[in-house]
């Protein structure tokens, strides 16, 4: 990974605005991605494993990594360009070496975008730092969108967005769908033809999200769930009435029943759910549909679930 990825040159290339730092930018962030790495929970056990020179074997012999009052005041005010640009080559280097050749999806190379919350505080903020207020109790905290492969093969950070404070809305609706738009846009502008098509919630079951998939030549599969949207509705009725189009059995027996968008599903013990979706995808396969959108979960299971709260 060192040699192929050159993760330290890029780690030694980062910047922050502290004057006169102790520590460059690049000893700092060394202990917090082994912490990812190794899924340390907190601040507080990170600092415990470096109070006991667990890290040593790490760095040269006499070096002395950051403590963790050094860690935060580095995170609050980093470069985070930086960091983009060391994700932006393990995604170019990864392609080279051909890891999605072959798709991730029945041929398709396909991403999910989700919105997640990295870092809050009740008492410290920045001026970056979006705030939700109620009552007489102020929460600071930073979210973002994160874009990852899903389906088969590594389950690769493709990019992420961070909310801009004034630029942003503090709620989940209006917010992240604006910093997904960013996302989407700076990806395809530095991995250009990389993505075939991009699955996203509910929350992205809008005009505006698919035009502007459209426009940057991807397709995008939504999960549909708003009754109260007249035209979802009026697509609910008319395909309820319809025949099936194509059924199948899968490897786990369930058996799948497509019409149109709507996915009905018969589970082993006899129940039955629906799912329904909208999508730009009008020539995939009724089977690719249905695992891309059950494909979405990985960006969850594999990313957000397994990413310590180092918060």
């Amino acid at each position: 990974m060192k040699n192929v990825y050159h993760i330290k040159r890029g780690l030694n290339k980062l910047s922050d605005g502290r004057v006169n730092p102790t520590y460059s930018t690049g000893q700092v962030i060394l202990p917090v991605l082994v912490g990812f790495l190794l899924r340390i929970k907190s601040f507080n056990e990170l600092n415990f494993i470096i109070n006991n020179h667990e890290f040593s074997k790490l760095v040269p012999r006499g070096t002395r990594l950051a403590q963790v009052d050094a860690i935060r005041d580095t995170l609050k005010v980093i470069n985070i360009s930086g960091l983009k640009q060391i994700n932006q080559l393990i995604v170019k280097k990864s392609v080279e070496n051909k890891v999605f050749e072959n798709g991730t999806i029945d041929g398709y190379t396909v991403v999910a975008i989700d919105g997640t919350k990295s870092i809050g505080s009740n008492k410290k903020s920045c001026p970056e730092c979006l705030k939700n207020t109620k009552g007489e109790k102020t929460h600071y905290f930073h979210s973002g969108a994160v874009m990852s492969t899903v389906g088969i093969g590594p389950k690769l950070v493709i990019g992420f967005e961070m909310y801009k404070p004034g630029q942003d809305s503090a709620s989940k609706d209006e917010g992240e769908l604006n910093v997904a738009k960013r996302l989407i846009t700076s990806v395809v502008k530095s991995h250009n033809k990389f993505i075939d098509v991009v699955v996203y919630h509910a929350l992205a079951c809008n005009s505006i999200w698919f035009n502007h998939c459209r426009n940057l030549g991807i397709d995008a599969i939504v999960r549909a769930k708003n009754n109260n949207n007249n035209s979802l509705w009026l697509a609910k009725k008319i395909v309820n009435k319809t025949e099936a189009v194509e059924v199948w059995e899968d490897e786990k027996g369930f058996t799948k029943i497509e019409v149109y968008v709507k996915f009905s599903i018969k589970h082993t013990n006899k129940q039955r759910t629906q799912m329904m979706i909208v999508t730009t995808c009008m020539d995939m396969a009724l089977k690719s549909l249905f695992k891309i959108i059950r494909a979405r979960w990985d960006i969850e299971n594999s990313i957000f679930n397994k990413k310590p709260n180092v918060a």
